[in-house]
């Protein structure tokens, strides 16, 4: 590394800059006009040879870089058998080869058509842009994403990345049914890697964006391997349902890779690495928690506004216990297999009930899970866990409400409550805690787990909502095919 960090990657560097510079102005000439009018048919001699030039020039930018051979097994579709290609797995930047290999339009994050150079590069084969934090913008890209698809092969062919995020390659986690929502047949790409040593991997933890560019360029060759599979074309009833027609299709390119597939998604990781004070700890049971939320269709950036009603309705009970159907009314869901598995999660002693401030302060996390204080605020409301006199909870409270917080099924507050109930009223208010907190910023490692790590792999806080540009979560739902085995609170 040291050797070739004074030589080749100096050199590489320049080149692939230059080259990305000698694309610019043909990208920038070629992408002038309305971006939602569709290409004209058949296209023009000029913009042939355009597309001819860009498609060199990046290729030789990748020569440059180091990816001297690019292994291409099978065909890929044309876009009239089929308007969408799912790529998978998607660990790195890297993985814009495919996509400047055959110039195909791809789901970017709306803030990447600003950057410098590499935005008018983009805006060359029409992108469909969305923002995260724009609902309505997700619900238009959608729909643009339909109507592409639906255009008979006028529109170029749409590259997705349906994981929605980078992830190692050891398997791969749930797709978003974005891509599925149309219905139209899809081709499935698997990207391979085969490297002896794996410096492409771009993920929330281990080496950073420029850190990977480096150790990636000091590399004297790198490999990829581009597989185009099969057409998948769905069935009737995949086509009604875009989440299991998304399960069916990571199966089959699954298989292809060699790999497992997990229920985890891009939100569940969202989950395990926010910033807050109380980290979930490895053994937390609120990833299962909301991975059944959004099998029940109950999305929780939705309901976060819903969070007080529910927790006046579940403080109206006092305490009191309530079964299956009466949670279903609650919810005002029907009676279903992931209710039944969401109950069991609450139902400690397998009675066959459960206490509805629980679920109330398990949503308030999965909903805001940065904003730890606000869950613990929420639970010492007088309809909650508080008193109706001055909102003050006794020890045992504290330990429902912080187990229920972490998803745990054991948890001695004992020290924590006695350190903030310094002077031993035997209750604390939430302004007694917060206070506590402010002080103590650390209290949960010190008092609640001391000896446990966090959540495994997920000590750090990524630095923005997704580590890439080109994977951005599109999807106006998200709900999970697959059911895997449910693990009790207490289990």
């Amino acid at each position: 590394i040291a050797v070739m960090t004074l030589t080749l990657f100096p050199i590489r560097l320049l080149l692939a800059a230059f080259m990305m510079l000698l694309a610019w102005p043909f990208a920038l000439v070629a992408s002038l006009g309305p971006a939602e009018r569709a290409p004209e048919q058949p296209l023009a001699l000029w913009r042939k040879v355009v597309d001819f030039l860009l498609k060199a020039i990046m290729r030789t930018m990748w020569f440059v870089g180091g990816f001297h051979w690019v292994t291409v097994k099978g065909r890929q579709a044309l876009p009239t058998e089929a308007a969408i290609l799912t790529l998978a797995p998607h660990s790195s930047y890297f993985d814009a080869i495919p996509v400047t290999m055959t110039m195909s339009s791809i789901v970017m994050k709306a803030e990447s058509r600003d950057i410098p150079i590499w935005g008018t590069l983009i805006k060359y084969i029409r992108p469909v842009f969305v923002s995260r934090s724009d609902q309505d913008s997700r619900r238009r890209t959608v729909e643009e994403i339909k109507r592409r698809a639906q255009s008979n092969g006028k529109w170029p062919q749409i590259m997705i990345f349906p994981e929605g995020t980078c992830t190692n390659r050891t398997c791969l986690i749930t797709f978003k049914p974005g891509a599925f929502i149309p219905g139209v047949p899809v081709q499935p790409v698997v990207l391979r890697y085969p490297n002896k040593l794996d410096t492409i991997t771009w993920t929330w933890q281990g080496p950073g964006a420029l850190e990977i560019l480096w150790l990636t360029l000091c590399q004297f060759h790198n490999q990829i391997e581009i597989e185009f599979l099969p057409v998948y074309n769905p069935s009737e009833e995949e086509k009604k349902d875009p989440a299991l027609y998304a399960s069916n299709v990571r199966r089959v390119m699954a298989e292809a890779l060699g790999v497992s597939v997990t229920d985890y998604t891009f939100e569940d990781c969202q989950l395990a690495l926010a910033e807050g004070q109380l980290r979930l700890p490895a053994d937390t049971c609120l990833l299962e928690f909301a991975r059944l939320v959004r099998g029940l269709g109950l999305k929780p950036e939705k309901l976060e506004k819903d969070l007080n009603r529910y927790a006046e309705s579940a403080g109206m009970k006092r305490g009191a216990k309530i079964n299956v159907s009466e949670f279903a009314a609650y919810l005002e869901v029907p009676v279903s297999d992931p209710l039944a598995d969401m109950f069991s999660l609450f139902d400690e002693s397998g009675s066959g009930e459960m206490d509805p401030r629980e679920y109330v302060v398990a949503l308030s996390v999965v909903c805001r899970p940065a904003q730890t204080l606000d869950t613990i605020q929420l639970a010492f409301k007088a309809s909650m866990y508080g008193s109706q006199e001055d909102g003050s909870i006794d020890e045992d409270a504290l330990s429902s409400i912080l187990k229920t917080a972490l998803g745990v099924a054991e948890l001695t507050v004992t020290d924590l409550f006695r350190a903030i109930d310094q002077e031993e009223k035997g209750r604390i208010t939430f302004a007694d805690f917060g206070r506590f907190a402010e002080t103590y910023p650390d209290f949960a490692e010190e008092y609640l787990y001391p000896d446990q790590p966090p959540f495994e792999g997920c000590a750090q806080t990524p630095p923005a909502l997704t580590p890439n540009g080109f994977c951005a979560d599109f999807s106006p739902e998200n709900s999970d095919a697959g059911r895997k085995p449910v693990r009790k609170k207490l289990d």
